[in-house]
């Protein structure tokens, strides 16, 4: 009986790790799903003499059926079935014909960038830990060039906050829609499919005086800018890269 007992167990454990596998969790693939790269497995190949055309299922994507394929196109590169590829921005087309391969395609993804691994997200960390990201445990991150508090003053906006009264009393205006203006120290754009703004005004509050902003908004360093955005506290973007203060979703306001 305890015999019997034994294979039981051990027959349920290896079905909870089978259905594991099947569902596709993945604890890396949700985290560069938040950086929106994508993990691809290849189903089918065909080249031209210019572009490569792979038939793809996603994986570790809980949106998508791993059971459903689509064609993408990329610049030639050498990959087979079965291989893992990674791309994070591509645009759909209907309807595409080639006329190497005197085929057309119904649907289709074009993808700017295709990569047989997933490094290129250093990239993208690499830029975010330029604005300000911290760890955990507020110890600056690999490669995090020094923030450098600029000498401005900026006349608080109507209607508004500082930067200093925001990091004095951030859990008070955590999920808040609030508007500052300040002087742009900072701007760098497409990471993360967003730009990124930093942000002082002269002010400082519990020691931090520079505000890390994401926005769809161009603007230049040394501009003058009023900006409105939902403040975000403890912001966690994944692989240790940690923000105490985030205004999201901003636009500059008059």
């Amino acid at each position: 009986m305890k015999t019997n007992s034994i294979i039981v167990k051990l027959i349920c454990i290896a079905l909870i790790t089978l259905g594991a596998c099947k569902s596709g969790s993945n604890p890396r693939q949700a985290e560069l799903l938040k950086l929106g790269i994508h993990t691809v497995v290849i189903k089918n190949v065909m080249h031209t003499s210019q572009y490569s055309y792979f038939n793809i299922s996603e994986v570790g994507n809980p949106k998508v059926k791993e059971a459903d394929t689509v064609w993408a196109a990329c610049n030639f590169m050498e990959a087979k079935v079965g291989d893992t590829l990674y791309y994070k921005t591509a645009s759909s087309i209907k309807d595409f014909p080639s006329k190497e391969l005197h085929r057309t395609f119904k649907d289709l993804l074009l993808i700017d960038e295709l990569s047989k691994t997933s490094d290129f997200v250093k990239k993208e960390m690499a830029g975010v830990a330029g604005h300000g990201a911290m760890s955990t445990s507020d110890t600056a991150m690999p490669g995090k060039p020094q923030i450098t508090k600029v000498d401005v003053k900026v006349d608080k906006a109507q209607g508004g906050i500082t930067i200093g009264e925001l990091y004095a009393k951030k859990e008070n205006f955590n999920g808040k829609t609030v508007k500052i203006k300040g002087k742009v120290t900072k701007f760098s754009p497409d990471i993360m499919q967003k730009n990124w703004i930093h942000l002082q005004d002269g002010t400082v509050g519990n020691g931090k005086y520079d505000l890390t902003i994401t926005t769809v908004e161009t603007v230049k360093v040394g501009d003058i800018i009023t900006i409105e955005g939902k403040i975000a506290i403890n912001k966690d973007l994944g692989y240790g890269y940690f923000y105490e203060v985030l205004m999201e979703e901003a636009k500059i306001v008059k």
